[in-house]
């Protein structure tokens, strides 16, 4: 890791590049390559392609570089543009100085890009000469030799007789006329930069007659290193919550319990649940309609909180209605305790206004003017009132439905009336308008409508409930009327209001505290009788003022006509000034105009919300950042408890509980829950044992209103039930009990089959791999089954038998590519029925305890296990693992070879030509044999983000002519 910091410093100190630190952790090439006058002209080029970024500190992540790339190939001079977008680029080789002297080097390119230089012609006497950004947001244009300094490198005396090994690193987004391009000049300040082209170039090796997998070749330098991460020192930590330590990680390398320990310690009981579909007709692809969630205990952290600043969906809250409100409604604002009762109100039409009645020392309100951006942060505080568990189906008094399973906050349908807040306000008859005042006037039924909008410190105006509390869409601007003056405003309007005007909102909500961040001054009249001071906002003597009134908008029947006219007058010259956002014409604002006014002494009462309870076991195909069902600790602790009372009993009390490091349920509430334990225990205070073992709480079997104490003795059985036993008869209630022919073996031999053809770089990571989890976890019971559809990029078997595996098997197909044949192929190389075979990727990235995670939720004639793997973004990788979970994807599937064969295989038939969907296809299949489907997010299990360039039966089309 030292190698990260010092190339950091490096960076930071400009062209230090006479400094060689030691780096002894670094296996570096120092010895080159044999080198032949027949490798002049031309320099070698790696592409790395499907990766994201544009530093060069981003391709430094990418899980090949710099050994695997997609292509290895030859340039002619130091001038690239593949005119292509997400790549990176490696160009290495020997310069030939055309004279003895001192030269400077220059580089050039969009995006960044790194020249790297040896003082000879070894490959680990690199050192960086020149760059352009490290942040991946800055570029240049073609030539463009001298925009940033840290371009041109210091002089760096160069011998014709020698050639000097250089490197070039070049990364791309997805924007810009990508190129890049290195120049240099005779350290003389009068000349120009020249591209080194084909006379001044030689490769490092000719590469041409060599294997994908054949790597010993490439050089490995401090700017391109395969043993060591270059990018640690530049990274920032990463917030994903699944990247913390967990117990479950690692628990499989506890020494298991005896088995005979925890035989019979628990009754034995039929399982048979109600959600298994045997035998019923599936449609075609809808079985994943039938799969059912599991839930976990304690937090596994799978749900994806990083990526939530965009996604959401964990709410289940309109995306629309987020956009607008935020989640403001969760909030009780501790001002509005003055008028509890009022709540936010969308207008449909400026002639429905609610009177507002004048009272004494109510400050100037709030107008309805279209809000100029529709933001999250635009909406102030609204009314709520504190929160409370409320049963399913209910209304809380923060008006979320607590059972909704669609998620819908709001309906925007205007003619139905449906509060968007709650609060404790009541809801109004049809009838009852308002609360009565001292000073109320005959008022006609929703006429006329607005909001008062009370300043901090004023005094409390009585409460008034709303009118109609509904939404409505699509307001219209209200006419506005001066204070002072009668004559239309004079002076320039903002560019914020211009936009304001020109913006047609599509909602609009308002509050009684704090509903707009934005303050504008309104032009209002006072009614007849009163007197109306000028008001300063900004001022103290406005707080001051001797009960002066001022409401937001006019009653219609106050307003006079030429009032109406000159608010037209007004609008149509505010129309004509609307030319531009920009204005430099002179002319003083009025001391009337107003500034954004914010409180920030606000304060806010909350109640704690659990939202996890809004969620179902049902296969949410809709939301792929939430993460596992969250178990409650309550029912843990019980089921818990109960077991290791049974434990002990049986075993004379040596066991004691340490942890609970896993609890998985899968809920059927008309018979009972299967839990599956997994817990860290203390045998005689001494040796710690590990105890993975299903158990079933077996409901009361009565009818659906029979409570046990109305039954007592026992249920009424159905011809299809199955027989609890006596203990249930008997005393008609859950009891724990023991599954019959639900226990998994800790030792079953797992097969993993994959299907390739010609992806060298994807075989060898996946050989790697399966090396890695070999080397980890000492787990012998593990088969690599390779299908090889004529791969000619690399040599699959040998790579097999090069890695440490406990063992392989390689099978040799011809033709075009085809999943689902090569699967099947691979399935049929197995001969023992009582083991597993998981169809496997080529593209994931496995944590240690697969194996474990696999054999737990695969039982012979009972279970099949479809782990849910997270889908990495492009430039994401298992240590930044950004992206979201493959909810619809069944491609990754562990059965059991005997259940694979009697529901028919996979289906080479129909999928010959093309795969997508035969994971669909065969889950329908499995779940109408009988068997139960478990279905998780695993942690740390991710696939790989690639294109389909390249990929199995592809073909490319002809390079376009430049």
């Amino acid at each position: 890791q030292n190698d990260g910091q010092d190339l950091d410093g490096w960076f930071s100190r400009g062209q230090r590049s006479d400094r060689a630190p030691a780096h002894p952790d670094l296996n570096l090439t120092k010895q080159p390559l044999p080198w032949s006058e027949q490798y002049k002209g031309k320099a070698n080029l790696h592409v790395f392609e499907d990766w994201c970024g544009g530093a060069v500190r981003h391709l430094r992540k990418n899980l090949h570089f710099p050994l695997f790339p997609h292509t290895r190939t030859t340039v002619k001079k130091l001038a690239v543009s593949p005119k292509w977008k997400n790549y990176g680029l490696r160009i290495f080789g020997y310069i030939h100085p055309f004279k003895d002297g001192d030269f400077q080097f220059s580089v050039a390119s969009d995006d960044n890009s790194e020249f790297w230089l040896s003082s000879d012609d070894s490959p680990s006497n690199s050192r960086l000469a020149a760059f352009v950004g490290k942040l991946g947001t800055e570029w240049t244009a073609p030539g463009e030799f001298t925009k940033f300094s840290s371009q041109v490198s210091k002089p760096l005396r160069l011998m014709s007789s020698r050639r000097y090994y250089f490197e070039l690193l070049h990364k791309q987004d997805d924007r810009g006329s990508d190129h890049v391009e290195v120049g240099w000049r005779v350290f003389l300040p009068s000349l120009k930069f020249e591209v080194i082209d084909s006379s001044y170039i030689s490769l490092y090796t000719d590469e041409s007659s060599l294997k994908m997998n054949h790597v010993e070749h490439i050089p490995q330098t401090l700017a391109s290193h395969s043993g060591s991460y270059l990018w640690e020192a530049q990274q920032d930590e990463h917030g994903a919550d699944m990247l913390k330590p967990d117990p479950r990680d690692t628990f499989f390398l506890t020494p298991a319990i005896e088995a005979s320990r925890v035989e019979n310690v628990l009754v034995p009981c039929a399982y048979s649940p109600t959600y298994v579909v045997k035998d019923f007709p599936i449609a075609r692809y809808q079985g994943l309609q039938f799969v059912y969630l599991s839930f976990v205990y304690p937090n596994d952290f799978t749900r994806l909180t990083h990526m939530e600043t965009e996604n959401k969906c964990f709410y289940r809250e309109s995306p629309l209605y987020l956009e607008k409100f935020g989640f403001y409604k969760y909030m009780k604002m501790d001002e509005e305790e003055e008028d509890p009762r009022q709540r936010a109100f969308l207008f449909l039409s400026p002639d429905n206004f609610l009177e507002d009645e004048e009272e004494e020392g109510v400050d100037s309100p709030e107008p309805t003017d279209p809000l100029p951006e529709a933001k999250e942060k635009s909406f102030g505080p609204v009314p709520g009132a504190k929160g409370k568990e409320t049963p399913p189906g209910e209304e809380d008094e923060l008006g979320l439905l607590a059972s909704s399973k669609h998620g819908r906050a709001l309906s925007l349908q205007p003619h139905l009336s449906a509060p968007v807040f709650g609060g404790k306000a009541r809801t109004p008859g049809p009838s009852k308008a308002g609360a009565p005042r001292e000073d109320k006037k005959p008022r006609k039924a929703q006429e006329k409508v607005y909001v008062t909008r009370l300043q901090p410190g004023k005094r409390k105006a009585p409460a008034q409930e709303p009118v109609f509390p509904g939404i409505f869409l699509y307001p219209k601007p209200l006419k506005k009327v001066h204070l002072r003056s009668r004559t239309p405003q004079k002076h320039p309007i903002a560019s914020s209001k211009l936009r304001a005007r020109r913006a047609q909102p599509s909602l609009l909500a308002l509050g009684t505290e704090g509903l707009f961040s934005r303050e504008t001054h309104e032009d209002t009249t006072p009614a007849p009788g009163r007197t109306v001071a000028t008001t300063n906002y900004n001022s103290s003597e406005a707080t001051r003022s001797e009960g002066m009134r001022v409401t937001s908008f006019l009653k219609m029947s106050e307003t006079t006509a030429s009032q109406q006219e000159e608010g037209k007058g007004q609008e149509e010259e505010e129309e004509e000034e609307e030319v531009s956002d920009y204005s430099y014409e002179t002319g003083e604002l009025q001391q009337s105009w107003l500034e954004d006014s914010i409180n920030w002494q606000r304060t806010f009462s909350v109640s704690s919300v659990d939202f996890e309870l809004l969620r179902s076991d049902w296969n949410d195909l809709r939301c792929n950042v939430s993460g596992n069902l969250q178990l409650s600790e309550s029912e843990v602790v019980d089921v818990v408890a109960q077991y290791m009372e049974k434990l002990n009993e049986k075993n004379g009390g040596i066991y004691t509980l340490l942890r609970i490091v896993n609890v998985e349920k899968r809920r059927d509430t008309a018979r009972g829950n299967r839990y599956l334990l997994e817990l860290e225990l203390a045998e005689r205070g001494q040796r710690m044992v590990r105890l993975s073992e299903y158990v079933y709480v077996l409901l009361h079997q009565g009818k659906q209103d029979d409570s046990a104490e109305a039954n007592p003795e026992g249920p009424a059985l159905g011809a299809t039930e199955p027989q609890p036993s006596t203990w249930s008869i008997l005393y008609g209630k859950p009891i724990l009990c023991r599954p019959l022919r639900l226990s998994w073996k800790q030792d079953v031999m797992v097969h993993f089959v994959v299907p390739v053809k010609n992806q060298a770089r994807w075989v060898q990571q996946f050989i790697s791999d399966m090396a890695r989890l070999y080397g980890a976890t000492k787990d012998a019971n593990f088969n690599v089954i390779l299908v090889d559809f004529d791969s000619d990029d690399m040599d699959v078997e040998k790579a097999l038998r090069d890695a440490r595996l406990p063992r392989y098997q390689y099978l040799r197909r011809t033709g075009n590519f085809e999943r689902s044949a090569g699967l099947q192929a691979g399935v049929d190389t197995v001969e023992d029925g009582h083991s597993i075979v998981f169809l496997c990727d080529l593209h994931i990235h496995f944590p240690p305890n697969i194996l474990d995670s696999i054999r737990k939720h695969c039982v012979e004639g009972k279970l099949a296990y479809a782990p849910i793997v997270m889908r990495l973004s492009c430039g994401s990788s298992p240590r930044e693992p950004n992206g979201y979970w493959e909810v619809n994807g069944f491609g990754l599937f562990g059965i059991y070879k005997s259940d694979f064969d009697r529901v028919g295989g996979m289906n080479t038939e129909e999928f010959r030509d093309r795969w997508g969907g035969e994971d669909w296809e065969l889950l329908d299949r499995v779940l109408q044999s009988g068997l139960e489907v478990e279905r998780l997010r695993l942690r740390n299990f991710y696939h790989y983000y690639h294109s389909k360039r390249g990929m199995w039966n592809a073909r490319s089309k002809k390079p376009p002519k430049d």
